[in-house]
C-alpha cells in the first residue's frame, strides 16, 4: 500500500491515555492509516514531512456554536475556522431561522464548505412564543420532522422556552422534544438552562435535555454534572474558580469547551483555540484542555470517526509549535493541508449563494419623534418605572425600579439618567413597538441601533437622545440591517449586515474592522461590559435572565409575565 503523507518524529497526542508520544503518522486518502514508533517509509509515501520537535493534536470540535454570531455565512466562516484548528462544528442556526424559518436553515445546509459543518435543528424559533415576540419564521413539528431527515442534522438545538419547559406540558417545545425523541431516540438534545437549580433543573432534565452551555458558577457546575448534565463551557464560563472546580473534581469526561457566540471583530483574534488557551491559563492541564476540545465533544455528539489521531479516523489535525500557547503552524483537513502559519496556502473564502430576497428583508417604518414620546396619564411630576439593569460582566440583567421625571404629560426619559430602549417589528407583520428603560448603558448623548437582536432580530434602538435614536434607526433602514452608532447628532460608526439583517458577505477582515469601530463608538458613549455588542444585542433575548424586551414590551424571563414600563404613579 502506498500512502499519501508520512509525518515523522512528531509528538502525537493520544486522547485515550491523554499523553504525547513520539510517533510517525501514515495518512492514506482522507484517513489516518497507521501511527507507530516504527520507520514507516516502507509504505512509499508520496510526501514526507519532518515534524521533529512539533506537536500533533486532533482537530478541534466545536459542538455548540452559532455561525451567525460571526456575522458571516458558512461559505466564508469555513476558511476562518479551519485557520484556528477547528475542523468540525455543530451549528445551531436559530438566528437565520428566526428571520427566514426553514428556508434560512436550508440555505445554510446547501452551502458547500471544506469545514465539516453539522447542524442542530433550531428548537426555539421563536425562543418563547409568537404571542411574546415577533419573528420572520417559525420552526414547528412539521419543520422539525423535515429537517431531521437531512444527513447533516445530528442534534436538537438548545431548548430555551423556560415556562414552556417547566410549566406547560402541551407547549410547542415540549411537543418538539417528544417528537424528536420518538423519531430520533439517539439524537443529543441541547438545553439552555441558566440559573436553574433543584427541582426546576429536574424539570428540564425530565423533558429530555442533557446538556447546558449557559454561564456557570462553581456551584452550578457541581450540581449539574452530578445530576447528569453535560456542560459546554463558553468563554464567560471559563473562569479561574470554574476551572479549579473541574480540575479538583476531575470532571473532564462531563465537559467540553465551546464558543456559542463570537462576534466578527473578536473572530480576528481567535475562536475555539482562544478559549482553550484561556482554560490553560486559568489552570487546566494542557492535555485535559485538548481532551475536552476533541474527544469529549466527539463522544457527546456520537462521532465515531474524529476527535483522535487513530487508525481509521479522519485525518483532521494540527501541527503546533508551542503547546501551551497553541501556536498553530499547519492545519490539515481530511489529510490535506488547508492552512499554514506563514500564509503559503491562502485559504479562499467564497460568496454565499442565497436567494435575492435574503438581501432585502427589513420591513419597518421610519422612526418619528412622536414614536419616542411616552404619554403619562394624570398630573404627575414623576412616576416609578420598571428598568432593565445591565451588568459589567455577562449578559444577565436585573429588574430594578427608578423614579423618572414627567414634563408636560410626557415621560422625561432624556433627563432621567437612563436610556430608552425600543424594539420595532421589522417583518411588517404588526407594527409593534415595545418600550423599556435601561440603566448602566449610555453616559453621553447618543444612540445605538441594530437588527442583530437576539433571537427574534427585530429592529432595536437604545439611546439617551430622541434625535440620535431617529438618526440611528433611519441609517439602519438605509443599510438594510446591521449596527449603527450615533453621537451628538452625528453618525459615528456603522456595520452593514444586509443578509437578513444579521450577515455580511464581506471578508471577515473588513467586517471585523467595521465592527471594531462600532464597539469603540459604544465605549465612547459610556457602554461598559466585557462584551459591549453582545450585552446590547441580548437585551432583547427573553430567555436569558432576568428582565428583557421584545416588540411586545418588557417581560420577566422566568414567568413570561409582561412588565409595564410605568409601574405606579408617585
Amino acid at each position: 500500500m502506498q500512502i499519501d503523507l508520512l509525518i515523522e518524529e512528531a509528538f502525537v497526542f493520544n486522547v485515550f491515555i491523554k499523553t504525547f508520544e513520539k510517533k510517525n503518522i501514515a495518512i492514506a486518502g482522507e484517513k489516518f492509516y497507521f501511527i507507530s514508533e516504527e520507520n514507516l517509509r516502507y509504505l512509499q509515501p508520496k510526501e514526507i514531512l519532518n515534524a521533529q520537535g512539533k506537536y500533533i493534536i486532533p482537530g478541534f470540535i466545536d459542538i455548540h456554536m452559532h455561525i451567525e454570531s460571526s456575522m458571516i455565512p458558512p461559505s466564508i466562516f469555513s476558511g476562518v475556522a479551519l485557520s484556528y484548528g477547528i475542523t468540525t462544528i455543530v451549528a445551531d442556526c436559530h438566528e437565520i431561522a428566526n428571520v427566514f424559518g426553514q428556508a434560512g436553515m436550508e440555505a445554510f445546509l446547501q452551502e458547500e464548505t471544506d469545514l465539516d459543518i453539522f447542524y442542530a435543528i433550531p428548537s426555539s424559533v421563536p425562543s418563547t412564543t409568537p404571542k411574546l415576540e415577533t419573528t420572520g419564521g417559525l420552526i414547528g413539528l412539521k419543520e422539525v420532522a423535515s429537517l431531521s431527515k437531512h444527513p447533516k442534522v445530528i442534534a436538537l438545538g438548545e431548548a430555551m422556552n423556560f415556562k414552556g419547559l417547566t410549566d406547560e406540558p402541551d407547549s410547542l417545545i415540549r411537543q418538539i422534544l417528544k417528537e424528536i425523541q420518538e423519531i430520533k431516540p439517539l439524537m443529543p438534545l441541547e438545553g439552555h438552562i441558566p440559573r436553574v437549580s433543584g427541582e426546576v433543573l429536574a424539570k428540564f432534565m425530565y423533558a429530555g435535555l442533557t446538556a447546558d452551555h449557559t454561564q456557570q458558577t462553581p456551584e452550578s457546575i457541581l450540581e449539574k454534572v452530578t445530576s447528569g448534565i453535560f456542560l459546554e463551557l463558553q468563554k464567560k464560563s471559563i473562569t479561574p474558580e470554574n476551572i479549579q472546580i473541574i480540575v479538583d473534581h476531575h470532571l473532564y469526561e462531563h465537559v467540553a469547551i465551546i464558543t456559542d457566540d463570537i462576534m466578527a471583530d473578536d473572530l480576528l483574534e481567535g475562536h475555539l483555540d482562544a478559549n482553550v488557551r484561556l482554560a490553560i491559563e486559568y489552570g487546566m492541564p494542557v492535555e485535559e484542555a485538548i481532551y475536552i476540545t476533541t474527544y469529549t465533544p466527539a463522544h457527546r455528539m456520537g462521532f465515531q470517526d474524529r476527535g483522535a489521531v487513530a487508525s481509521g479516523f479522519l485525518a483532521d489535525f494540527m501541527l503546533v509549535d508551542n503547546l501551551e500557547q497553541l501556536t498553530i503552524e499547519r492545519v490539515y483537513k481530511k489529510g490535506r493541508c488547508v492552512h499554514q502559519k506563514e500564509g503559503e496556502i491562502a485559504y479562499p473564502s467564497t460568496k454565499p449563494s442565497f436567494p435575492t430576497y435574503f438581501y432585502d428583508s427589513i420591513q419597518c417604518k421610519s422612526l418619528v419623534e412622536t414614536d419616542l414620546q411616552i404619554q403619562v396619564e394624570g398630573n404627575h411630576d414623576s412616576v416609578i418605572c420598571n428598568v432593565i439593569q445591565i451588568q459589567e460582566v455577562g449578559t444577565f440583567t436585573e429588574h430594578v425600579q427608578r423614579e423618572v421625571p414627567v414634563k408636560n404629560g410626557l415621560l422625561d426619559w432624556e433627563n432621567s439618567g437612563l436610556s430608552l430602549i425600543i424594539v420595532m417589528d421589522r417583518y411588517g407583520k404588526n407594527g409593534n413597538i415595545g418600550y423599556g428603560l435601561v440603566e448602566h448603558t449610555l453616559k453621553e448623548k447618543g444612540a445605538i441601533a441594530t437588527t442583530w437582536a437576539h433571537d427574534h432580530h427585530n429592529l432595536m434602538v437604545l439611546g439617551t437622545s430622541a434625535e440620535d435614536m431617529m438618526i440611528a434607526q433611519h441609517k439602519i433602514l438605509d443599510l438594510k440591517g446591521g449596527y449603527v452608532v450615533s453621537k451628538n447628532g452625528l453618525l459615528s460608526a456603522s456595520c452593514p449586515l444586509p443578509i437578513g439583517g444579521i450577515l455580511s458577505d464581506e471578508t471577515v477582515y473588513e467586517l471585523g474592522r467595521q465592527l471594531k469601530k462600532v464597539r469603540q463608538a459604544m465605549i465612547n458613549l459610556g457602554y461598559k461590559n466585557t462584551n459591549e455588542i453582545m450585552s446590547f444585542s441580548t437585551l432583547s433575548l427573553p430567555v436569558s435572565p432576568k428582565l428583557k424586551i421584545t416588540d411586545f414590551g418588557m417581560m420577566d424571563v422566568h414567568t413570561h409575565a409582561h412588565v409595564p414600563l410605568i409601574e405606579a404613579n408617585k
